[in-house]
């Protein structure tokens, strides 16, 4: 468990107002939503429950914590890999799009911050264009956050977000988008803890129905979110 300031640490990287821009984005959701896919309360928690089980648990949380041990390493090599692995398992325009810019914004904010010693922030400003994961998993093995701790703070942060998307879209009103987080917040310690047994060669963004959502969503007609 995270000590009192790695607690405060976490949660400053889990908050919504850490502003990347992740609000702005639906990972497909407002798609789902326009074609009747998620019409209520337990079509949207079905939903975002399958996304998390399915992509995070199988791609994201076991490739944040690759990148987490890389940069605790200091194995430049490993990051640049792995970083490369999560920017081609972005299968969609919209999710490439989405993890530069979110990663950008968030160089620039710890640049802004001057927390990072000079040479761990010089080799994140030297990536290229790197991905979210990538600079979220420098900033929280420098801060000394457990690296389970991140990841369900990483999960917990879309979570969020999603049941935002919902709310704002659906729409739901907050009971129902607090009923999403109650629900689904319960299954993040196992699905972390299944993520990071997870074997390398099983890691997988296979979700078929989630990149045609990702890619219909960069087309549809009437949008809230960014594509």
């Amino acid at each position: 468990m995270a000590n009192a300031l790695a607690l405060s640490r976490l949660l400053q990287l889990a908050s919504p107002m850490l502003p990347v821009g992740a609000y702005t984005y639906s990972q497909g959701l407002e798609w789902a939503i326009e074609s009747g896919e998620v019409h209520d309360l337990d079509s949207a928690k079905q939903w975002i429950g399958d996304v998390l089980i399915g992509y995070q648990a199988r791609f994201e949380l076991p490739v944040l914590q690759r990148l987490y041990l890389a940069w605790q390493q200091k194995d430049m090599a490993a990051v640049l890999e792995w970083d490369a692995f999560y920017r081609a398992g972005r299968d969609t325009a919209e999710g490439w799009a989405e993890t530069r810019q979110m990663g950008y914004s968030l160089v620039r904010l710890l640049q802004d911050l001057n927390d990072l010693p000079t040479p761990l922030l010089t080799e994140i400003k030297q990536l290229s264009q790197p991905a979210f994961p990538t600079v979220y998993a420098a900033v929280a093995q420098h801060w000394q956050i457990p690296l389970a701790d991140a990841l369900q703070a990483y999960a917990w942060g879309w979570l969020e977000n999603q049941a935002s998307a919902a709310m704002k879209t659906v729409p739901l009103g907050q009971v129902a988008g607090q009923k999403i987080l109650l629900a689904l917040g319960e299954r993040l310690p196992d699905m972390v803890a299944q993520a990071m047994a997870l074997p390398e060669d099983h890691i997988s963004n296979f979700n078929p129905l989630l990149s045609i959502a990702g890619c219909c969503h960069e087309t549809q007609y009437s949008r809230l979110f960014r594509s």
